[in-house]
């Protein structure tokens, strides 16, 4: 999200809170409650998920809007004020939904090219099984301050490493949360990240000083999140070199492969550090890879089907296997391409239907206005703040409402307690950003979960940095360790 769509998303929510009539607590709660039951029951009670057939959360999501906007009728509020909200959030997720496809077809071009297969067949010989889940860490963090983005961390390294994880035997679900942790860090240390760009925004200091300040947290909780990750990693069975060796036989003996094939994700990578746009890099990959398959791939392509172009086809558009002598590296080397992706979408533009009625009634506002009312403490604040980050990050199901309305919210209150603005800006990311990805039906949660194949619930666990880091910015919070006050004129 640019400063220019940050700027007028914020002129627009101003626009519409000023013609919608305040709700209570309590009508501001009842789409949640709703919602949050009709979760809890498809979870709970609903065995499979097949209350409404594959897209149990989209409709839950859907309904739970429909609910909010007869709140908004009940209260006189203009229909039209909803849609064009729901239209903002719409069209602020429009890129991601392309980049989604994108990453769809990356995975499938990746694939049938060859290139996910090398990924693997090298890494199973450079990443040693003793440190792989904290080296995992180290590799998405750096990856994720090159490109300032989680997202294209999972869609690229992030996939590989799942690849080079589940051929070692280590559970996916703690390699999905070392590269996640190691993915948000970089995100959040980043100054080519959006959302560390917006909270400082929201709260009114520099990009600078906030990466500076959130160091003091950030740094600590990655450096406990290695601690463990490496006991894990001793406590945990890998597989020894003589399964490794026949993995490494299968795969040689499946694909082509070669170090030329590394040329396209290095292309990749450099076209982003460039700036380059994602769409345009991404697009940049599944291109090259495809004339790459052509090259290296052959008998690959004309095994899959009787044209070469249609296998690259459908690869791409739709569902690929490549079929081994050994059962995991065949569950291994499979893409959905852009259909695959469908799941995602449609959960974010549900998502963005329920957050965008919720903030067209004002009832998001509200929920966040009485939160203020526990803070009578510095330590109440920073509480306050992170209750609510957590909250719009399960009601909204968006990160950047998570950080966008706690940080208008609580700026004032900040100010108020003489506190620098950087104190919020820290306090936004450490429970906003990074709590994203816990929530399954969150934009996050979901694209992590849909990319790297592997459930919120199987790596919640051991995303350990992500839901460590609201316990580390409360204990500094209650410690008063490193809470900058403002500066008297």
């Amino acid at each position: 999200m640019q400063d220019k769509e940050n700027n007028s998303k914020l002129e627009y929510d101003s626009s519409v809170n000023n013609l919608t009539k305040e709700l209570s607590l309590l009508e501001s709660l009842i789409p949640v409650f709703i919602l949050m039951g009709l979760l809890a029951y498809n979870i709970f009670f609903v065995e499979g998920q097949e209350w409404f057939g594959a897209y149990t959360n989209q409709y839950i999501l859907l309904l739970g809007g429909f609910f909010a906007a007869i709140v908004g009728f009940l209260n006189k509020i203009s229909i039209t004020i909803m849609v064009q909200e729901v239209w903002e959030n719409w069209k602020s997720v429009f890129v991601p939904i392309l980049i989604l496809f994108l990453v769809g077809a990356l995975a499938g071009s990746w694939l049938v090219s060859g290139i996910i297969p090398a990924m693997v067949y090298y890494g199973l010989q450079v990443l040693s099984p003793d440190i792989f889940l904290p080296a995992s860490v180290i590799i998405a963090a750096i990856i994720s301050i090159a490109t300032g983005s989680s997202w294209t961390t999972s869609a690229t390294v992030g996939i590989a490493l799942i690849g080079i994880g589940s051929a070692l035997g280590i559970p996916s679900g703690m390699i999905a949360g070392a590269v996640i942790s190691g993915a948000y860090f970089g995100d959040k240390m980043s100054p080519l990240s959006d959302t560390t760009n917006l909270a400082p925004a929201m709260a009114g200091t520099d990009l600078f000083t906030h990466i500076k300040y959130m160091a003091y947290t950030t740094v600590p909780t990655i450096i406990i999140t290695l601690v463990v990750f490496a006991i894990l990693n001793a406590s945990i069975d890998t597989s020894g070199s003589a399964d490794v060796s026949n993995l490494l036989v299968t795969i040689a003996q499946t694909f082509t492969i070669t170090p030329l094939l590394f040329i396209v994700p290095v292309i990749v990578v450099f076209m982003i550090l460039l700036k380059t746009k994602p769409l345009l890099a991404l697009g940049a990959g599944v291109v090259l890879a495809s004339i790459f398959a052509f090259i290296f791939q052959g008998g690959i392509l004309e095994g899959l089907s009787d044209s070469k172009f249609q296998t690259i086809t459908t690869a791409i558009l739709s569902d690929v296997q490549i079929e081994t002598s050994d059962a995991k590296l065949t569950e291994l080397f499979a893409a959905g391409g852009m259909k695959g992706m469908l799941w995602t979408i449609f959960l974010i533009i549900c998502a963005m239907v329920f957050g965008g009625i919720m903030d067209a009634i004002g009832a998001l506002s509200k929920i966040t206005k009485s939160l203020l009312v526990v803070a009578s403490s510095i330590f109440g604040l920073f509480a306050s703040t992170v209750i609510s980050c957590l909250g719009l990050n399960i009601v909204a199901s968006d990160q950047y409402l998570a950080l966008v309305i706690p940080g208008k919210m609580f700026k004032k209150a900040y100010e108020d307690k003489g506190l620098a603005p950087e104190n919020l800006s820290r306090t936004l990311e450490d429970s906003g950003t990074v709590t994203s990805v816990l929530i399954p039906w969150n934009t996050c949660g979901a694209y992590q979960s849909s990319v790297l194949g592997v459930g919120v619930g199987e790596y919640f666990l051991y995303a350990i940095f992500n839901w460590l880091s609201p316990f580390t910015t409360l204990l500094f919070a209650a410690l008063n360790l490193k809470i900058r006050l403002l500066k008297k004129k």
